[in-house]
């Protein structure tokens, strides 16, 4: 039994020296359970939404400042004409637009009966869900408190449009989401470990006394899961486009293109992670942590980013998945240009070159 408690009591010193297992440990459930506790919620807040108000009048009015002072939409901009709908919900600007039409008050008054049209963005079906049957439902509760202008009761009748996805398949929003998942995991996950894995051995230093510079080396390890990283991607796309019947718009060969940059960030930030550790399962870990979940809860995959505090909002723009889907969306499904997606592409072209000017510095530090 005293050798079974020294035998204990080694292990409790080996964990306790490792600051590194000690962090991910006791810090990963504590960043976890808050990270889960504010990301997830099925409520709306401050959805971006747009009005074309073609009748102007004081009835319209109330019903606009109704729907902003509800706490659920901030207004992004006030259209002139029906043209720039289209424009701005390629710009991913806003998520909704409320098309009040000519003489609105007067036909309320006069004829007790006018038409809003609701046009809502359903590239994320669960999100334009909701921002119908928010937007419906004060509009519904300004009809009840409308006897005030006139004794009997008005209609207003509301028309909904989901545009990008009609049908609201929920597979039009999965299929960007798996991509960026995917191809980070395959493209991060395994370079982090498969370099780990050869400082682990000791094999590392055997290749850097060959004939091969460092920069060859890491060059070597991540092609095989670039062309991996690819296939993949032809895989999902194929899928998407032949068995689940999503519609493809744009061109192909932007679309390339950006995967490209995005598997380029992901190995980048995969060798990145690989030289702050020398231990396959701490690297591991680590890229599932700060990939894996992150990538999921703070991409606007499956939780709009607009819903969450402010904090969780600020972290999810360090995160490449959250700009590479909204290309991918962008492309397969507003049929958008580059001068649509450009921002979101020199964002991923920055994070690149950062991870890589890190990660080759560190490396050399470290290894030569």
């Amino acid at each position: 039994m005293k050798r079974f408690l020294g035998f204990v009591k080694k292990e409790f010193y080996h964990i306790f020296r490792d600051y590194r297992t000690l962090l991910i440990l006791f810090g990963m459930p504590v960043v976890q359970i808050l990270v889960f506790g504010f990301a997830i919620t099925t409520e709306i807040k401050d959805a971006n939404i747009a009005f074309l108000d073609l009748s102007k009048d004081n009835v319209t009015e109330e019903i606009s400042n109704k729907i902003i002072s509800s706490g659920y939409f901030i207004l992004q901009q006030n259209l002139e004409s029906v043209e720039q709908i289209e424009k701005e919900f390629k710009k991913g600007t806003i998520k909704e637009v409320i098309i009040f039409e000519p003489e609105f008050a007067r036909k309320l008054e006069k004829e007790h009966k006018a038409n809003i049209q609701i046009i809502a963005d359903a590239s994320d079906p669960n999100l334009a869900n909701m921002l119908i049957n928010y937007t419906t439902s004060i509009i519904k509760n300004y009809q009840k408190e409308f006897k005030k202008y006139s004794d009997d009761l008005p209609f207003i009748e509301s028309e909904v449009k989901m545009i990008y996805n009609p049908e609201l398949k929920s597979v039009f929003m999965f299929v960007p989401g798996l991509m960026a998942v995917i191809l980070l995991l395959i493209s991060a996950l395994m370079t982090s470990v498969s370099i780990t894995r050869e400082k682990e051995f000791g094999t590392m230093e055997v290749l850097l006394v060959s004939p091969l510079n460092p920069f060859q080396i890491i060059i070597g390890k991540v092609i095989p899961y670039i062309l991996i990283a690819f296939i993949d991607a032809g895989i999902i796309l194929y899928l998407a486009r032949f068995v689940f019947e999503m519609p493809f718009e744009g061109s192909l060969i932007l679309l390339i293109l950006q995967c490209v940059l995005y598997v380029i960030t992901a190995l980048s930030l995969g060798i990145f992670i690989s030289s702050l550790t020398n231990n396959q399962q701490i690297a591991m870990m680590l890229s599932l942590a700060a990939l894996m979940l992150p990538t999921v809860l703070l991409s606007g995959y499956i939780f709009p980013v607009e819903n969450m505090p402010l904090l969780l909002q600020l972290l999810s723009n360090f995160i490449p998945a959250r700009w590479f889907i909204i290309i991918v969306k962008s492309i397969m499904l507003k049929n958008s240009d580059f001068s649509y997606i450009w921002e979101e592409t020199l964002i991923l072209l920055g994070m690149c070159a950062v991870f890589i000017l890190v990660s080759v510095k560190r490396f050399k530090i470290r290894l030569e």
